[in-house]
């Protein structure tokens, strides 16, 4: 089927289509990826790739809290 060229054994990608650097982890937020991850990962070797997917978990305590947002406007009307 012509479907099957499509079909291609290699890592995806992490991309969840919010791209936003942190400005101090210089992170993606959304993936977790760095900037350089990003900019080569179509060119990463799938074994490179996997390490890279095997990393993304331990990343997200790398940003700290917001100190703004919602949630802290309501905290001052309330206290």
């Amino acid at each position: 089927m012509a479907d099957d060229i499509w079909k291609r054994d290699e890592v995806e990608s992490p991309c969840i289509k919010i791209c936003v650097v942190h400005p101090e982890s210089r992170l993606c937020t959304g993936c977790l990826r760095s900037i350089d991850e990003i900019g080569r990962w179509s060119r990463m070797h799938p074994d490179e790739r996997r390490e890279v997917m095997d990393e993304l978990p331990a990343r997200a305590g790398a940003f700290s809290k917001r100190r703004g947002g919602r949630a802290a406007r309501m905290a001052r009307r309330q206290g």
